[in-house]
């Protein structure tokens, strides 16, 4: 069995695993909140159509997987796991998240201080993070009662760092306007990267 033959074994199997909870209802992603809300339906419906083995999303988990190594050496926790339980209308919906790397108090454990996001690729933002990946952040710094976040963005030609401050974010309209299908697309260029655009009745062709 080659290499690539043992990367496709393994991000098959973990796809599997995790296939269950991707077509929950019930459960909300954070990254569900930073995106078009149809693509979340999508999934839960046809979620096979999300299964994508390509070298660019490969090389961001490589990167992602050795920047948080460094970090885990200098004390970070990474991919941190975290939940929290939002009742809309009389329904009971459980938001999770993974945050790349936290920091934690020295003298507090359970205590939060710090959270990095990596983002991988080629759009790289000029001045500014994305809109979107700072929204999930600060989703993340709710959650976490962390005091500051940072965005590391790195493609081939750079690496560039954010400081994202906590702004208040209301998390329960968020979740609504998900579940209710009322922000498709979320942003204009979604539709070019969704893996469900040739079937989406609200996919923009332009």
């Amino acid at each position: 069995m080659g290499i690539l033959d043992e990367i496709y074994r393994i991000k098959q199997k973990d796809f599997t695993d995790k296939l269950q909870e991707a077509t929950n209802p019930s459960i909300v992603y954070v990254t569900d909140l930073t995106s078009c809300s149809m693509k979340r339906i999508m999934r839960i419906r046809y979620p096979l159509l999300s299964f994508r083995f390509e070298p660019p999303i490969i090389l961001g988990e490589l990167v992602h997987t050795g920047l948080e190594k460094i970090l885990m050496d200098k004390g970070w926790k990474a991919e941190v796991q975290v939940e929290k339980r939002v009742n809309i209308d009389g329904a009971e919906y459980l938001l999770k998240g993974r945050a790349d790397l936290v920091k934690y108090s020295q003298d507090d454990e359970s205590k939060a201080e710090e959270i990095v996001e990596i983002k991988t690729g080629r759009d790289l933002p000029l001045n500014a993070p994305h809109e979107h990946h700072a929204l999930q952040l600060r989703i993340y710094l709710d959650l976490f009662g962390a005091k500051k976040g940072y965005l590391v963005y790195i493609t081939p030609e750079r690496i560039v760092e954010f400081s994202v401050d906590p702004e208040p974010v209301d998390i329960e309209t968020l979740i609504r306007e998900t579940i209710y299908n009322e922000r498709a697309p979320r942003y204009e260029w979604e539709c070019r990267y969704c893996p469900y655009r040739r079937i989406c009745p609200f996919a923009k062709t332009r």
